[in-house]
């Protein structure tokens, strides 16, 4: 995924964290906000509580999989998603699943995925 769609700085992940809504399932925690771009942004936070670098690498790699699946159906908003204990055990396909899930609740998509 290009730069342009990643959030990097500490100052963008807390202003979403204040001023976003959050939708949440067993797997994911999602924080959306309003941005100025004509795509969106991603922001990743996979804890250490989770594993050790290969388990969250992993985590990472499925989740931006799924976004970069769905990146001419998603609005233009600043997205972070936050991995849960769960999450550990998906594989991609199910990551896959669970994201289309709570990003469908968050009401991210532009169009109606099956």
């Amino acid at each position: 995924m290009e730069k342009a769609y990643r959030i990097k700085r500490n100052n963008d992940f807390q202003r979403i964290y204040k001023k976003g809504k959050s939708v949440a399932n067993r797997q994911f925690v999602i924080y959306t906000a309003e941005n100025d771009n004509e795509h969106f942004r991603l922001g990743i936070s996979v804890s250490k509580k989770l594993g050790n670098a290969v388990t969250r690498n992993r985590i990472k790699r499925s989740i931006r999989e799924c976004f970069k699946n769905h990146k001419e159906n998603i609005i233009p908003k600043d997205i972070i998603v936050i991995a849960r204990n769960q999450a550990v055990d998906l594989d991609v396909l199910e990551t896959q699943k669970s994201l289309e899930h709570v990003l469908k609740i968050a009401k991210v998509f532009n169009k109606r995925i099956p």
